[in-house]
């Protein structure tokens, strides 16, 4: 129990105790009173202040707002018997909490005009109870106008990193079945048809084997091949499946390039920040792609490389001297462009094509969002 009790503290700072003298206080203010009715008066307010503001907490619709104005009244009528104006703090705290934006508005204003009115009564009437804590009373004037504010965008921010959450849960989910799909016609267009093709030929072996053995033998060698065909197939598609650091593919884009005879030229931190591993994967075989280009179509004589990442975004730029063999209204197929274009919208990225003094392809994709938000966080 104690253990959990010093976890609350360290987790919540001295928050808990302003509340808990915050709580104890009203019976500070309320014993100050000359007239004993006064005093049993001020504890019963006290007492169903805290009750109904429990069960504000806890009731939905409009109940809420029946409960908020009560304790608006007896947060009134304290600072005006009392002197004790720190039920409005509560009162603050608990509207920032309201999530229906016309209805935290209009409470807003309503306990802002009669908090303001009723400290400006105690101030004409020159309450001295009232006018020796004025300091404090500021500060909690202040916090009625900024407080509800601060706790409602909170929540909000709360509830889009939540939708923003789930939504990249379901992304996730969608690229899972996605790959499965791909994975499935990968599987049915290579393995399947070669081991259909494998057991046919097997078949006809069998039955010429005593009738023709040199066309068995001719058979059993074309599934022979086949199978190392499948085989070859298989391991190219596993390689595929693995991720991509952009790290390790610029090092082998390094060695094409240079075994293509090309002066190579790099600038920027290729280990990516705040970036997953699919949207680094399709940077990753883009990168393969636009380095292809430039080592079999431009005839150019040197390639610059550049990454630059921000808060928003990665933008991976391939710039080379040579001719870009296309039209720029129509992204050629034998470029494989159109491909990068496909991949790079799957992760809402987007590529630009410039084709002034050699050819310049700029890559833009946005940063891992649940990523950025956690960095912003720490």
């Amino acid at each position: 129990m104690i253990k959990r009790y010093m976890t609350f503290q360290k987790n919540n700072g001295i928050a808990p105790y302003i509340w808990t003298v915050l709580c104890i206080l009203p019976f500070y203010f309320i014993f100050q009173s000359p007239s004993t009715i006064q005093i049993i008066v001020g504890i019963l307010l006290t007492l169903v202040f805290f009750i109904l503001y429990r069960i504000a907490f806890i009731s939905k619709g409009w109940p809420v707002y029946l409960w908020t104005l009560i304790l608006i009244g007896i947060s009134i009528t304290a600072t005006s018997l009392f002197s004790y104006v720190y039920f409005a703090f509560f009162l603050a705290y608990f509207i920032g909490n309201i999530k229906d934006r016309i209805a935290f508005l209009t409470l807003y204003f309503i306990h802002l005009i009669s908090t303001s009115a009723s400290i400006n009564y105690n101030i004409v009437t020159h309450e001295k109870l009232f006018l020796q804590q004025l300091p404090f009373v500021i500060i909690i004037w202040i916090s009625v106008i900024l407080l509800p504010f601060s706790i409602h965008n909170r929540k909000e921010r709360g509830q889009l990193e939540e939708k923003l959450e789930d939504a990249n849960k379901r992304i996730s989910e969608l690229v899972k079945a996605e790959e499965r799909q791909r994975i499935a016609r990968d599987l049915h267009d290579t393995l399947g048809q070669k081991l259909s093709l494998i057991g046919l030929k097997s078949d006809l072996a069998r039955k010429l084997i005593s009738k023709d053995p040199e066309q068995a033998r001719s058979e059993l060698k074309d599934v022979q091949q086949t199978a190392r065909t499948a085989l070859s197939e298989v391991r190219k598609m596993v390689s595929s499946m693995r991720g991509i650091r952009l790290k390790d593919e610029i090092l082998r884009v390094n060695q094409i390039i240079d075994a293509a005879q090309i002066k190579f030229e790099s600038e920027g931190e290729f280990t990516l920040t705040n970036v997953s591993l699919l949207t680094e994967n399709i940077l990753s075989m883009c990168l393969k792609e636009a380095v292809n280009n430039v080592v079999k179509h431009s005839g150019a004589t040197s390639c610059f490389i550049s990454i630059e990442q921000s808060w928003k975004e990665t933008v991976l730029t391939i710039c080379d001297n040579g001719f870009f063999k296309g039209k720029m209204e129509i992204l050629a197929e034998g470029h494989g462009l159109i491909g990068m274009k496909e991949r790079l919208e799957f992760i809402n990225g987007s590529l630009e094509l410039l084709t002034n003094e050699g050819t310049t392809l700029n890559i833009r994709v946005p940063n891992d969002a649940k990523l950025s938000l956690e960095e912003d966080s720490k």
